[in-house]
């Protein structure tokens, strides 16, 4: 046993007195005014850390980004207007030119063209490996930065982060780790040892599917680092409504991710008894030490004769549409990626298959999910 509160009941903390309002004020303005001279001249100086402007600053926006830090573990955190602001400012500020970079293979794939675009150009040597490779010993020596997800974007490959963060810091290496799909229910990479977690938290943090937003939670001198570094240029900083609406969304994060859960056991269950689906995959708990649940976006890959568009078309309950973590299903094929014009795209680079298609679980019916599901499939099916 622990005294630890739970996730649920940190969750419910009050905010001012106990006969206060049960939810936070939005401090929806962008500035804030002093009394007097001598307040105005200390805050200016650095002096008392009052709200000053909410690019900077904002309450609503504060007590997101105190609550994303308690649930990970973390010393703070710094909220920004989308997960790619969050990915962004970490990048942007821990990695110069001249840098050696590790990323995984199949990472999501903005943060792929954010590397390819911008940071091989200004002089990072960038290099990609399989999320398992990461754990070999001296397989991050002479690299500055480690960039993560575990699991993957789209394949959804899982790594033992421990042993990652073991072989980094043994190297002098600096991880940054993408915990989206898990939730600071599901894993919590600080405590394995990771330096930077990352969310984009228009995903299951949000629930809702009407927020774009993301956090950065890291030791207190990273996050200052970053909000010196980016927020006051690059001016990605999160609108107090959005971080209301995000509190909203984390005070229902726990039966929400039980229920994806449930749903993702049941499909994962029936799922392995179709001829027509080669393989399933749908990280759960202890796959890998530090995953102790599993969420509702998973992969599976389809046989040869499953027409993919069809089966798209024919369903009910899923529809199509990228992002996830909301209370609609969605599907994504992989076809869908790999048909991109243009320079090579992550899909294509890291040779994703094309009867791949990813499935998010929603919160409707699970029953009636997999109804939906099994039907379209075999109408699909040659």
């Amino acid at each position: 046993m622990t005294d630890r509160p739970s996730v649920a009941t940190r969750l419910a903390r009050p905010w001012g007195s106990p006969s206060g309002p049960v939810t936070p004020p939005i401090h929806q303005t962008s500035l804030f005014t002093f009394d007097d001279y001598a307040a105005f001249e200390a805050r200016m100086a650095g002096e008392t850390d009052e709200p000053l402007y909410t690019r900077v600053q904002n309450p609503t926006v504060s007590e997101f980004e105190r609550m994303m830090a308690d649930l990970e573990g973390g010393e703070a955190a710094v909220a920004f207007a989308s997960g790619m602001g969050a990915i962004s400012a970490a990048i942007m500020a821990l990695i110069r030119p001249g840098m050696r970079v590790a990323c995984v293979e199949h990472v999501y794939p903005d943060a792929y063209r954010l590397l390819e675009r911008m940071m091989a150009p200004a002089g990072v040597t960038v290099e990609y490996m399989p999320v398992d490779a990461m754990t070999e010993p001296g397989a991050l020596d002479g690299y500055d930065v480690a960039y993560l997800e575990s699991p993957t974007s789209m394949t959804l490959d899982v790594a033992d982060l421990g042993a990652i963060a073991r072989v980094a810091k043994a190297a002098g290496c600096l991880t940054i780790h993408d915990n989206s799909w898990a939730t600071p229910l599901h894993q919590r990479p600080l405590e394995l040892g990771i330096d930077v977690v990352v969310h984009s938290a228009s995903k299951y943090i949000s629930g809702h599917s009407d927020t774009v937003a993301g956090v950065v939670v890291a030791s207190a001198s990273l996050v200052a680092k970053l909000r010196d570094l980016t927020l006051p240029m690059l001016g990605a900083k999160l609108a107090p409504f959005e971080a209301w609406l995000l509190i909203r969304g984390l005070r229902t994060l726990v039966p929400r991710m039980r229920m994806h859960e449930a749903t993702a056991n049941l499909f994962v269950d029936r799922l392995a008894g179709l001829r027509q689906v080669t393989r399933v995959r749908s990280p759960g708990p202890n796959v890998v030490p530090g995953i102790t649940g599993r969420s509702g976006l998973l992969s599976i890959e389809l046989a040869d004769g499953v027409d993919i568009p069809r089966l798209a078309d024919g369903l009910r309950h899923f529809r199509l549409g990228v992002s996830w973590g909301g209370f609609e299903s969605l599907i994504v094929p992989a076809s869908i990626s790999l048909r991109q014009s243009g320079e090579k795209n992550a899909a294509q680079r890291f040779g994703v298959s094309p009867r791949l298609v990813r499935l998010s679980l929603g919160l409707e019916d699970a029953e009636e999910l997999w109804t939906d599901f099994e039907g379209a499939l075999a109408a699909a099916t040659g």
